[in-house]
């Protein structure tokens, strides 16, 4: 199985990042992240920020690094059937954790911390955030403390979906195993303080506000980190973020900046930082709730069981939709060179790429209003269109955010132009993106007709990202609101495609299916992409050492992070 992507040269080889003096030498490291982090650990949160927050101190077996690579982290190389680490069979893979690793309490990190991870998110009450990951995961055995192996019911083709990635650390055994199943939400102090083995630990958590970390006195490279300590800020917007790095020095590291490109390149002329930016599979994209979100349902709202969409169930409502958005707009208004219009919600890597759906790329407002009038929604008095007494008044939310402010106000002017009513909503990102469960207004429950936000995959193999829309992972009270699949969109050949995909081992099969998958959920119309999205973040000017990552968590390398001397 030849894999160009996989590399097993060992991590330390290739991160980039300048010869440290001494562990804590650099002092405080300050990062902001507009939306704060509310948990920390992975698997309760699907959140970028939360995720991240976490990478500091909860680690994988292996990164991938800022082209998308696979590198080790915990072991000394990737398993591969060359190596005799995946079985020929593909049904395995067994992989050798490094010599000396340690947690952040000194005690052994051993294959068994492995094994229990993966049992802790398979546990059918637990409502893993990650359990994608996991797909056809059958056992992990423990062959010694530093040999564990995965064994899949299927042959795996790509067997790397288990702690590969920020979005799946290894927990420690020893702080989580009484944090099982439905028990895993209320071990407070374990999800706000997860012991890791990562270069930093955990010294203060307020939720949705501020995260302080020490230095890792047992990090396994006794050289890193540089800085003693790290502070990262949430709350505020990606402007003023922005400002704190590249105007006025407060902060080192600002994330995902999603600020008009003019005021942003004003921003820099200050000279105290750099703006950075990466394209991988970021989509902003409009999710279509084709269950019934009216609050009257009670516990059945927003879900299968409280039925379909009283209007979003009908294809032609949402083609129009779709038709009716200037994505080059979009574009041009709100991200520049950070962004490209699509019609797909896995833009790349290029093989995966569809062409499919490129019709959306250019607005056509005649086209949506014909076919609204077509499929019998008829302009009332006010404009808006109706049926059989049903409205076409959406309720569309997103994050707090200016870009994504702006993005609302020009499509509620185009979906105007169609006779569609539009309420804007906007929830602050820590909330929105947030694990509460008791929240009503997280990006899980959706309890709107529309939600906008970007998402993407780590790596470069979709295979787990295209599994987030089988009818499992439809959020619901049963997996307390943690699945993937928010449009709760369900249908049997996509479930089939992919098992297929699971199976099929030749990459340019693999590339037809994922393309199959995808145009599936565009041309039903469950999700309407809008914009490929370059990750863009700044540094300060005296911070060595970032590579920008979107195939990971953008602080996947901050062991090498130093200050300018």
């Amino acid at each position: 199985m030849k894999k160009a992507l996989l590399c097993t040269a060992v991590a330390a080889s290739l991160y980039a990042g300048s010869a440290l003096a001494e562990r804590g030498s650099d002092g405080q490291l300050n990062i902001i992240y507009w939306q704060a982090v509310s948990i920390l650990n992975p698997y309760l949160s699907g959140g970028t920020k939360d995720i991240e927050g976490a990478s500091m101190v909860v680690e994988p077996l292996a990164h991938y690094d800022e082209t998308g690579m696979m590198v080790p982290n915990l072991v000394d190389e990737i398993p591969t059937v060359e190596n005799g680490g995946v079985s020929e069979d593909l049904k395995s893979i067994t992989w050798k954790i490094s010599d000396g690793v340690t947690w952040s309490d000194g005690t052994p990190f051993t294959a068994a911390d492995v094994a229990f991870t993966a049992e802790y998110c398979l546990d059918p009450e637990g409502g893993c955030q990650q359990a994608s990951n996991f797909t056809d995961v059958e056992s992990v055995e423990v062959i010694d403390d530093s040999t564990v192996k995965i064994n899949f019911s299927v042959a795996k083709p790509f067997p790397y979906g288990p702690f590969v990635g920020a979005q799946v650390p290894v927990l420690q055994k020893a702080q989580f195993q009484d944090c099982m199943g439905a028990k895993a939400p209320e071990c407070t102090d374990a999800n706000f303080g997860p012991i890791g083995t990562g270069p930093f630990v955990v010294s203060q958590f307020k939720a949705n506000d501020v995260v302080a970390y020490d230095a890792n006195p047992n990090y396994r490279d006794p050289a890193k980190p540089a800085f003693s300590s790290a502070v990262l800020k949430g709350g505020g917007d990606a402007a003023s973020a922005a400002r704190s790095v590249l105007e006025t020095g407060e902060f080192d590291y600002a994330w995902n900046l999603q600020v008009e490109p003019e005021i942003l390149s004003k921003m820099a002329e200050a000279g105290k930082g750099t703006v950075v930016s990466s394209f991988g599979t970021s989509v902003e994209r409009m999710m279509v709730n084709m269950t019934n979100p009216d609050p009257a349902l009670g516990d059945k709202r927003a879900t299968v069981e409280g039925g379909s969409h009283p209007f979003l169930s009908d294809g032609a409502v949402r083609t129009a939709l779709s038709k009716a958005i200037d994505r080059e707009i979009l574009v041009e208004v709100g991200y520049g060179k950070a962004g490209q219009p699509t019609c797909n919600v896995l833009p790349a890597p290029a093989i995966y790429a569809s062409t499919a759906n490129d019709s959306c790329l250019g607005q056509d407002i005649p086209a949506a209003n014909k076919m609204l009038d077509d499929a019998g929604w008829v302009r009332g008095g006010d404009g808006i269109r109706e049926k059989d007494g049903v409205k076409l008044s959406i309720l569309y939310q997103t994050s707090t955010n200016s870009v994504r402010q702006a993005t609302q106000a020009l499509v509620k002017q185009w979906w105007q132009e169609i006779g569609v009513e539009t309420e804007l909503r906007n929830i602050d990102g820590s909330v929105f993106f947030g694990g509460d469960q008791s929240s009503p207004d997280t990006f899980q429950k959706f309890f709107a007709d529309i939600e906008m936000y970007t998402n993407n995959f780590d790596g470069t193999d979709p295979e787990n990202y295209m599994a987030n829309w089988t009818c499992k992972e439809i959020p619901s009270p049963e997996n307390q609101w943690l699945g993937d699949n928010m449009p709760r969109y369900c249908s049997a050949d996509y479930d089939a495609l992919v098992a297929e995909m699971a199976v099929t081992s030749k990459l340019e099969d693999r590339a037809e299916l994922a393309k199959q998958m995808n145009d599936m959920l565009m041309q039903e119309g469950a999700i309407i992409p809008l914009i490929h999205r370059g990750g863009v973040s700044a540094h300060a000017n005296t911070v060595e050492g970032v590579l920008m990552n979107e195939w990971d968590s953008e602080l996947w390398n901050v062991a090498d992070w130093s200050r300018a001397k």
